[in-house]
């Protein structure tokens, strides 16, 4: 199961905020992420906050879940006040939003625009597992407001598949694509994961080939993370699996990246290439430049001017909170003003726009030259971004540089 949630300070029944962290709220921009924590299975890389039928016990179930979410947007409202706070993002994640019936997911939006109100050119995503969705699904979600849809494709080989224990077959991916553009859908996301035991250098290739294929206008690459827990780590320990390796993982990016240029995207962040800017992933873009946002569902984290919260993790204490009137803040943390800083170069660094030079703390100069220097960093109208050689090794130079 997934790691136990941080510790941090308590959350007021109320769920009400330190007066700072409303300073300036409205000011910045503003989304939600509902997360959607149910899968039909588990993939053996996983640890996110997910459950399948068999793991979910009582107290909680999918066909209550849209009504206990929509209790939580309420709460934001009264959290928030009555400031005027039109909605530029809302993203569904998972788990497996789409294991919901499509009806359940636009009540949910639905409800965001009552109480909050969407902006007329509003992002809104939802990720699917490929084999989740139909045209008619599809078509709900269009009619319903959705404009943008992730799918989670991973590899185009059936053996790199089956490692991660993802069960849709390599071509229906692409299939979602192309159903996903006959419903309406503007944009579209295919993720890929790279360094997956026993894949080669040819197989990521055909993966990047067949994600290219597809059409999409945005695709997401992930190296291959072992996360403590989980089935795959497992494998690894027994030695049933060779360890991903991180040479290897630096090769795939670059192939990635190669090809993905060539066929006309553009990476914007490091692990995002887009066809368009109108193409880039609006939601994501929030998260890395600072806005605010409210994270409905169990285990979800928020974040409202540097004050940082997250729900208590079981669907069942989740909606047992929400039932009692009360929050389902499990803690939260006001973040300091060098915690906001060292979090804003780390996630402004990785972005193709960089981070200003002037903003750097003194100390981190003589860093950035070095970096300059060696070839992982340049200067490019006062801001320093990353060499493509540099996003190879952007943690450590957030490192150097904090």
């Amino acid at each position: 199961m997934p790691s136990v949630l941080p510790d941090g300070d308590p959350v007021p029944a109320s769920g009400e905020l330190p007066p700072s962290a409303l300073d300036g709220l409205g000011s910045r921009p503003f989304g939600f992420y509902v997360h959607v924590p149910f899968c039909a299975s588990r993939c053996g890389y996983c640890d996110f906050n997910t459950y399948t039928a068999a793991e979910l016990g009582p107290g909680a179930s999918q066909r209550d879940y849209a009504e206990t979410a929509i209790e939580e947007v309420r709460l934001a409202r009264r959290v928030l006040g009555d400031l005027g706070l039109p909605v530029e993002t809302v993203f569904f994640g998972g788990g497996t939003p789409t294991l919901l019936p499509a009806a359940d997911l636009v009540r949910i939006l639905e409800a965001i625009d009552k109480e909050f109100g969407l902006r007329p050119d509003a992002e809104v995503t939802t990720e699917a597992n490929p084999e989740s969705v139909d045209p008619a699904y599809l078509e709900i979600l269009r009619n319903g407001g959705f404009n943008r849809m992730s799918f989670g494709m991973q590899s185009a080989r059936q053996h790199v598949l089956k490692v991660l224990d993802r069960h849709h077959t390599p071509g229906r991916a692409a299939q979602a694509v192309r159903e996903a553009k006959d419903a309406g859908f503007e944009h579209v996301n295919l993720d890929l994961i790279y360094s997956t035991p026993g894949e080669t250098d040819d197989d990521w290739r055909a993966s990047l080939e067949a994600a290219l294929a597809a059409g999409p206008d945005h695709v997401s690459a992930y190296s291959l993370i072992v996360e403590d827990g989980t089935r795959l780590a497992v494998r690894i320990r027994r030695g049933e699996l060779p360890m991903p390796d991180d040479d290897v993982a630096a090769d795939r990016y670059l192939i990635a990246d190669e090809m993905l240029s060539a066929a006309g995207l553009r990476w914007y962040e490091i692990s995002n290439w887009a066809a368009a800017d109108e193409a880039r992933c609006r939601h994501n873009l929030l998260y890395w430049t600072g806005g605010d946002w409210w994270g409905v569902g169990p285990g979800a984290h928020s974040h409202v001017g540097g004050t940082r919260w997250w729900n208590v993790k079981h669907p069942a204490a989740y909606a047992g909170r929400l039932a009692s009137g009360a929050s389902p803040a499990h803690a939260r943390e006001v973040l300091s003003a060098e915690d906001r800083a060292v979090e804003r170069l780390m996630l402004e660094l990785r972005l193709a726009t960089g981070f200003p030079l002037a903003d750097l703390r003194p100390g981190a100069r003589e860093a950035c030259d070095s970096a300059v220097a060696e070839g992982l960093l340049e200067v490019r109208d006062g801001r320093i971004v990353l060499t493509l050689r540099g996003r190879l090794l952007a943690d450590g130079l957030v490192l150097d540089l904090t």
